[in-house]
């Protein structure tokens, strides 16, 4: 699979990915409407920060899914906050590209780096009839919250011999 580390040039792709997100069920959002809340902005406006990270998979050029995972501070929680310690995961599998299991296999690798990287935990926030939700609970994500016709979601990651040598 063809997968790259994101950066601070793939805001914009962060941000349609975003926009994507919040339109699951339908047409509910505009880009306006993502730039003027900062609730929403977030998710990309500051992507990365020092602690930030996601992968992109692209085939010619064109990206086909993205994951990435950001530490939202307990003062401007995203919509899956647990604590500032655990970021929040954001996943889109374009248009043309779901039920091919590459949103899966970029999860799979995303959950790998953040394991190597020492992270103790990913969150999320998944509506009501979004069938992304079976892919969370397949990889282990639980409910533990829920908000209007919201569930956050956490997984908690496995130490490794390198993470539990870390201070």
């Amino acid at each position: 699979m063809p997968t790259r580390l994101l950066n601070a040039s793939d805001r914009p792709l962060l941000r349609e990915a975003t926009l994507a997100n919040m339109n699951w069920c339908g047409p509910r959002f505009g880009f306006d409407d993502l730039d003027q809340s900062a609730e929403l902005a977030h998710y990309y406006s500051g992507f990365p920060s020092e602690t930030d990270f996601g992968m992109l998979d692209e085939a010619d050029g064109v990206a086909r899914a993205v994951a990435w995972l950001v530490f939202f501070p307990a003062e401007h929680p995203g919509y899956g906050f647990v604590d500032a310690a655990i970021p929040e995961l954001s996943i889109t599998t374009f248009e043309g590209f779901r039920g091919q299991g590459i949103g899966s296999a970029l999860l799979e690798q995303l959950l790998a780096e953040a394991t190597a990287r020492g992270v103790a935990g990913i969150s999320l926030s998944v509506e009501d009839g979004n069938h992304a939700r079976s892919l969370y609970s397949r990889f282990g994500f639980q409910v533990v919250g829920r908000s209007g016709g919201s569930d956050t979601m956490l997984l908690r990651l496995p130490r490794t011999a390198s993470t539990d040598s870390q201070p």
